[in-house]
């Protein structure tokens, strides 16, 4: 019983995601493709749920620049549905092209040609990217509020500040003064952002409801910055021996004249931040389409009978609920793996001969 109001709490969560699932299958078999897919993609609406035939949506700012000058509207100006052509019209000859190559993407119809304008809408990545930036400042202000009018003799915080502070502590001692050396004081801001970013993020991607449910860190443009992040830091450090290894390591002649090994530093030196992208952006998004999956089973099997469809729903709650713990859990492993490589990298650029 102890642990009982945990797994509730859970349970409530995933069930609150179950009408929106439910009003994707339109009363017939469902497309879970269609539906992950949906659910973990980018979009210029946030959809909620439904309540019966009533779509529960938050519209956001549309901001594009056409061959018509800069345009600022609201994208419930779109139509709900899309036309035979795949377009969901729009104002000032734009559109959402939901088939072909922009998919998903606004365009600008000019006869039957597609041309994407140039994009800075709020999209529902771009909001809870916003959220999340708030939450984590609010998760630094507050402690460092409290800290203000402290003394380091003064007793230990307790409750949020205390677990603030023990993070803070543990990712310090543990990741960054180990992985960067000597020296570890000035890429700690940057390092520990790094972490709390990536950790709000990922924690606020399991809550399937605003102001969570972005997928956030399961979108490559994002992990495509943090790792840019990284190498830009990673190269201003480099020391004149981590130019010396790659350009001319200490290896026979006949490897530096046919420079193989130099070629294959240098392609290494991009290879780590993009290892650093892609396994932060694949973990996440499978993450999210694993959960939405085992979710579908639900309305999959609706129509196998009474008792089939008890038994999978039964077993799909269980399995959801299971995966629900087991992202919470990779929400930290993908944040502390992050930046760890990341403080590694830049200790390896650090180190002396």
């Amino acid at each position: 019983m102890r642990y009982f109001k945990y797994i509730l709490c859970l349970t409530l969560t995933l069930l609150l995601a179950f009408p929106a699932m439910a009003s994707d299958a339109g009363g017939g078999k469902p497309n879970a493709s269609a539906i992950v897919l949906g659910h973990i993609k980018d979009s210029y609406e946030w959809h909620v749920t439904d309540i019966g035939e009533k779509h529960i949506i938050i519209n956001l700012p549309v901001i594009v620049k056409s061959s018509t000058g800069w345009h600022v509207f609201s994208s419930a100006k779109f139509t709900e549905e899309a036309d035979a052509n795949g377009y969901r019209k729009g104002p000032f000859n734009l559109a959402i092209a939901t088939k072909g190559a922009h998919a998903g993407k606004i365009v600008e119809l000019n006869g039957k040609t597609e041309v994407v304008p140039f994009d800075i809408s709020i999209t529902k990545t771009v909001a809870c990217l916003f959220i999340d930036a708030i939450i984590l400042l609010l998760i630094i202000l507050v402690p460092a509020r409290w800290y203000r009018n402290r003394k380091p003799e003064d007793k230990a915080p307790g409750g949020f500040t205390g677990l603030i502070e023990m993070l803070v502590s543990w990712v310090e001692d543990n990741i960054i003064k180990v992985g960067v050396g000597e020296g570890y004081e000035k890429y700690s801001p940057y390092l520990l952002t790094c972490f709390f970013f990536i950790f709000t993020c990922n924690l606020m991607g399991v809550v399937p409801f605003p102001p969570g449910g972005g997928n956030v860190t399961g979108n490559i443009a994002i992990t495509f910055f943090l790792a840019l992040c990284t190498f830009l830091i990673t190269q201003f450090s480099g020391t004149k021996h981590y130019w010396k290894d790659i350009f001319w390591p200490d290896v026979p002649m006949a490897l530096k004249a046919f420079p193989l090994i130099p070629v294959i530093e240098f392609v290494g030196i991009f290879t780590k931040p993009f290892a650093l992208m892609i396994r932060l952006f694949a973990n996440m998004m499978a993450g999210h389409a694993i959960a939405l999956s085992l979710t579908c089973i639900i309305f999959i099997v609706a129509t196998m009978g009474i008792g089939i469809a008890l038994g999978m729903s039964a077993m799909s709650v269980v399995l959801s609920i299971f995966m629900m713990c087991l992202e919470l859990l990779v929400c930290f492993i993908q944040s502390m793996v992050f930046t760890m490589l990341s403080a590694i990298f830049i200790g390896l650029a650090r180190a002396k001969e």
